[in-house]
């Protein structure tokens, strides 16, 4: 015979699963804020922001938005690999045995 399913259960650890993500979605946004230098905007400065880029169709902009954060993300990426590399003596090892790499693509 079958085991009843417990749909109350899995409703309440749907509805935790759900409410943890969202906690971890606002402080990972809060985070942002901070790393990007943003939290010495009012919040009536920074939500007036972010509704202008959230309107903004245009695509060409919406790109240079794009690879501006892309860059932010790969800058912070670096900074925090060479800090690594400075607490563990500067040798890092690369997979596959590359060598670093000395330029970066697409950087804006």
């Amino acid at each position: 015979m079958r085991k009843p399913r417990d749909f109350d259960g899995e409703l309440k650890a749907l509805q935790d699963k759900a409410r943890e993500l969202k906690t971890r979605k606002v402080q990972q946004l809060g985070e942002l804020v901070i790393a990007t230098g943003a939290d010495c905007l009012g919040a009536d400065e920074l939500a007036g922001a972010l509704i202008v880029l959230a309107e903004t169709k245009e695509a060409a902009k919406r790109e240079a938005w794009a690879r501006r954060g892309a860059a932010f993300f790969q800058g912070r990426a670096r900074r925090a690999a060479s800090t690594a590399e400075r607490h563990s003596g500067g040798a890092r090892a690369q997979p596959g045995g590359a060598p670093p790499s000395t330029g970066s693509k697409g950087a804006a």
